[in-house]
């Protein structure tokens, strides 16, 4: 099954914040994600700080990847954030 459209209930926009930006310099400052990456970062952080229940992704070579995961919670510990899912779109469609 491809997933073509995001049902709008799963679809949750949030606004750009200094406590993200801030989140998103510590995971280039450890080297989660290079500086070239900084709207992936801000991506990751955003949805850190909003404390969303999963982030999915198609984009498997900045975020959905297993080594970058872990060091982006590593930051995210580090900072008093939880741990964040990340997931790609087929390890979250419904079998239905």
């Amino acid at each position: 099954m491809v997933v073509r459209r995001v049902p709008e209930a799963h679809i949750e926009l949030l606004a750009l914040s200094a406590e993200a930006e801030e989140l998103a310099a510590g995971y280039i400052e450890d080297g989660a994600i290079e500086a070239r990456m900084r709207a992936d970062a801000l991506h990751i952080a955003l949805a850190t700080v909003a404390r969303v229940d999963v982030l999915v992704s198609w984009n498997f070579k900045h975020i959905v990847n297993l080594r970058r995961i872990h060091a982006f919670n590593a930051v995210n510990l580090k900072k008093g954030y939880p741990l964040l899912e990340i997931r790609n779109p087929r390890e979250v469609q419904s079998d239905e």
